[in-house]
């Protein structure tokens, strides 16, 4: 048994927010309240000046795993996800061979259990991603995929993704979804704009490649009924779009990566191909719109768009060299440096969207802490500062190299074991 000892409970379902000692027992959590110490306990946290929460959870990552494993692993994102308070992550579907099909999911599913953490996967909502041709979605889902999605590459044939939403109501399932056309991207993982100049580029990606993509889908989700995440926003317009759509009684959500509400383009001059990502990070008047969608909770969830690399393929020049940054290990400080102590976003607010908004998203009975549930907890200090230099991802591709943040993870406890601590 574990006990852990005088640590601030901060529940997103209950609202609690409360000193407290927590029992964990065979995986669960047994008892809350005031409990006395006695020799059951073989572990005991003295959790004091410290948050007690949901483990989190992310439903935006890539392991690599099949295919890259050379960037990450199952096993080594687990790892990762773990040193950054992450008890379930969702991977994507863009893996070699594409997880169109049961025997790769299985593979994955197979690889999970022994994995530190839940590690859960979607299919791939067309087969080989050539948004031809939807995947047997039933099929899947006997087989332990939680949900569907081309990330990567926007479905840009309207009436297969309108098939695919209707299937995906008639499941109650969701559907998420990469919104970036083509047509309008010079260069992928820059904004169109003086920056992609400045570096030599001819242009980059237009804000409109994904505004137009965020309006065609959330207008079919409105007509279609079917729950659509709309990943990685990035434009101020998207939010928008996305608000309006809510209005409407569309059923769509928003998430947002932590690059995308602390950085802006002027960061790809300082940090180069480490700041290229789809979509790519925008103007300051995009950054300040995605935190006032926060604020309102137009965007419901916090995801980190986990996106490993190794520095040989991040040494490319910048127009060949792959998008997208590792995320995990500083998502919870990022947010908290930047949302929390900058007054936009209170704590429990914060966990809000990185536990139960996405637990309920994909229907999963985690993000909460009661008696009975299942015991992911994290224990972090708000206060504490520290510098990041390392990483428990293969990859260390991060513009947050040397950065101060404030939030660090004391431990992570996945279905009742200690997965990660710094003692």
């Amino acid at each position: 048994m574990i006990l852990i000892k005088n640590g601030r409970l901060i529940d997103p379902l209950s609202k609690k927010d409360e000193v407290v000692d927590i029992a964990i027992e065979d995986g669960k959590i047994k008892e809350i309240g005031k409990i006395e110490v006695n020799e059951k306990f073989k572990e005991i946290i003295d959790a004091k000046g410290y948050v007690i929460s949901p483990g989190l959870i992310d439903v935006h990552v890539h392991f690599r795993d099949p295919g890259f494993t050379y960037k990450e692993d199952i096993l080594t994102g687990a790892k990762s996800a773990a040193r950054g308070g992450f008890t379930t992550v969702v991977c994507m579907a863009n893996t070699k061979p594409v997880v169109d099909n049961v025997e790769t999911l299985n593979y994955v599913n197979e690889k999970a259990k022994e994995a530190c953490i839940n590690v859960l996967q979607v299919g791939s909502i067309t087969k080989s991603f050539r948004g031809k041709e939807l995947t047997n979605f039933e099929e899947l889902l006997e087989n332990g995929a939680v949900g569907f999605s081309d990330d990567g590459i926007a479905i840009m044939d309207t009436e297969i993704l309108y098939e695919a939403m209707k299937k995906a109501k008639e499941l109650d399932v969701t559907i998420s979804l990469h919104e970036e056309d083509s047509n309008f991207i010079e260069t992928a993982g820059v904004n169109d704009s003086e920056i992609a100049k400045e570096l030599g580029l001819k242009g980059g990606a237009k804000t409109c490649a994904e505004d137009i993509m965020v309006a065609r889908d959330c207008m079919i989700a409105l007509e279609t009924g079917a729950k659509v995440s709309i990943q990685h926003i990035s434009s101020g317009v998207a939010v928008e779009t996305v608000r309006f759509a809510k209005s409407l009684g569309a059923k769509v959500y928003a998430e947002a990566a932590p690059h995308h509400f602390t950085l802006t383009e002027e960061d790809v001059l300082k940090h180069g191909s480490l700041a290229k990502m789809n979509p790519p990070l925008r103007t300051d008047k995009d950054k300040q719109t995605i935190i006032e969608g926060l604020k309102d909770n137009t965007i419901e969830i916090i995801a980190t768009d986990h996106a490993p690399h190794i520095i040989e393929e991040k040494s490319r020049v910048f127009a060949a060299c792959p998008s997208g940054i590792i995320g995990l290990e500083t998502s919870l400080p990022l947010g908290i440096t930047s949302l929390v102590k900058e007054n936009h976003l209170s704590i429990m607010s914060l966990l809000e969207k990185m536990t139960i908004n996405p637990a309920k998203l994909y229907n999963l009975d985690r993000g909460f802490i009661k008696e009975g549930a299942i015991a992911d907890i994290l224990i972090f200090n708000p206060d504490e500062e520290w510098i990041v230099k390392d990483f428990d991802s293969k990859s260390s591709n991060s513009p947050f190299i040397g950065e101060k943040l404030l939030g660090k993870v004391k431990y992570t406890i996945s279905e009742g074991k200690i997965v990660y601590t710094d003692k």
